[in-house]
């Protein structure tokens, strides 16, 4: 994880540095051992006091953010990421459970699997590999923003989802470069 702790009209000094990197790092190990990156940044509170930001970038797209002020640049900064552990702890346990349901589901679901016949197209195409459909698939009704946890929970390049505010079938899913494409059909004319 890559930590960057600066001061606005502050001098953070080493041991405020190493103080920062220690927990937030083992903030990070606790909940998302792949969390990108973390920011830090000490300005002057109201009353002669310190004030922290943090920024943290999870995954991609969770982005958490939070603020403290207090009388001395630590404890602002433990306040602050008392804040972030409470978004990360309410977050991680939100995955959990829409994973267990998931879960849930698929022992639900008998899942069939149908491998076609790729003779007839071998003349078309060489070397083709067997085309494999499963036969029924969980759809979910969820907004995009929860289609993307469910991407990210199932752990697949891509989830066919019904969008719940237009009642349309769309699609999310893994580009190469990491971001999340979202494909939304085009009305018909």
């Amino acid at each position: 994880m890559k930590i960057q702790v600066s001061g606005h009209q502050v001098d953070t000094g080493e041991a405020l540095r190493e103080h920062v990197e220690t927990k937030m790092t083992a903030l990070s190990e606790k909940y998302f051992p792949e969390t990108i990156s973390g920011q830090a940044t000490f300005g002057r509170g109201p009353h002669d006091g310190f004030s922290c930001d943090i920024v943290t970038h999870v995954m991609q797209g969770l982005w958490l953010n939070a603020s403290a002020n207090a009388q001395d640049a630590h404890q602002a900064f433990d306040a602050s990421l008392n804040k972030i552990e409470k978004q990360l702890r309410r977050y991680k346990r939100r995955l959990n459970d829409r994973h267990s349901q998931a879960a849930q589901a698929l022992k639900e679901e008998e899942a069939g699997y149908t491998v076609f016949d790729s003779e007839a197209e071998a003349d078309e195409v060489a070397d083709a590999p067997p085309i494999i459909a499963e036969l029924r698939a969980n759809i979910p009704e969820v907004s995009v923003s929860d289609a993307v946890m469910v991407l990210n929970m199932r752990d697949t390049p891509a989830l066919l989802f019904k969008n719940s505010g237009t009642g349309r079938h769309n699609m999310v899913y893994r580009r190469n470069d990491g971001t999340i494409g979202w494909v939304e059909p085009q009305a018909a004319s």
